[in-house]
């Protein structure tokens, strides 16, 4: 298994150990991959699932907080297409004694040696355990801002509690799951284990049932910040641009255009008029008279 040489020591032990033999920035490496990757995963992830649960919502009869699960979880499929990849280059790079010198280098590497397939090989893996990541992510956040934000109103420290918790609860529960993915990404071109039961078998062979917990509180630790920046971040978006929406649809209509006179005066002459002639009259009768339309024509006779 990759990194069997880390054993059982602490995380503290790890990050001396790692900073004392290869640099204060080691690390850090795969952080450029990470900030390629999550702003358009992060972008479709998150309108996809607003898109979703709003939806299913208002067409069928679950709350909120079950139909936040189901749209967190439809919107992982898109979210790891992108990040599946990108998980892969970074993990390389973490990995000890890395031999890629960089993002650039460790991609043409992996495509020239093991090919496309290498960035997918944990696609399913990824899935299968982001599944159950998102349902309960996203359906504990939403059951902390009911109980403490209720009226839902923009408020920073209430989103960052919810999402801190939210993400911590889900790495702690999901990380079986992730020790078997990175057992997969990790591999070289020497590839041993094949899918999720040959990774499950694999695990449980080197470390025991207490190799599925390997790491559990350093991805806690990353989660945990992780995913109440995200949600401090998205909600404070998703406030401004509300706010920005109501103001343009409060605002009143734009006044009736100024009344043209010459307009009005043409038109009142060009409605019919009724001109009539003077009555043709002798002393005993009067002959006749008539109306004459603008047009010419005549009217009734009298």
């Amino acid at each position: 298994m990759p990194s069997g040489n880390v054993g059982n020591r602490g995380i503290g032990t790890v990050l001396f150990n790692m900073i004392k033999h290869e640099g204060y920035l080691r690390p850090m490496r795969g952080m450029g991959t990470v900030i390629i990757g999550a702003g358009p995963a992060h972008a479709l992830y998150f309108a996809s699932y607003e898109h979703l649960k709003q939806k299913i919502s208002h067409q069928t009869p679950l709350n909120m907080t079950v139909s936040s699960g189901v749209a967190g979880c439809v919107s992982t499929i898109i979210h790891d297409a992108i990040m599946t990849p990108t998980d892969v280059v970074k993990q390389r790079l973490q990995m000890s004694n890395s031999p890629y010198n960089g993002i650039l280098n460790c991609v043409s590497s992996i495509w020239r040696t093991e090919g496309l397939g290498a960035f997918y090989r944990s696609y399913m893996v990824q899935l299968f355990m982001n599944a159950p990541f998102q349902v309960v992510h996203f359906m504990t956040y939403e059951y902390c801002q009911n109980f403490l934000n209720p009226d839902r109103i923009y408020n920073p420290l209430y989103h960052m509690i919810s999402g801190g918790v939210a993400g911590g609860l889900a790495a702690a529960i999901t990380t079986p799951l992730d020790v078997c993915k990175t057992l997969l990404n990790t591999q070289t071109t020497n590839v041993r284990v094949e899918g999720l039961f040959r990774a499950v078998t694999t695990v449980y062979t080197l470390g025991g049932p207490g190799g599925f917990f390997r790491g559990m509180v350093a991805r806690v630790l990353y989660q945990m910040p992780s995913t109440a920046i995200s949600w401090t971040t998205y909600e404070f978006f998703k406030f401004v641009l509300m706010k920005k929406s109501n103001i343009s649809d409060d605002r009143p209509p734009p006044p009736p255009p100024p009344i043209n006179s010459s307009l009005i005066n043409e038109k009142i002459t060009k409605t019919t008029s009724v001109r009539c002639d003077l009555p043709v009259a002798s002393r005993s009768r009067i002959y006749s008279h008539y109306t004459v339309r603008d047009d010419g024509s005549k009217g009734q006779q009298f």
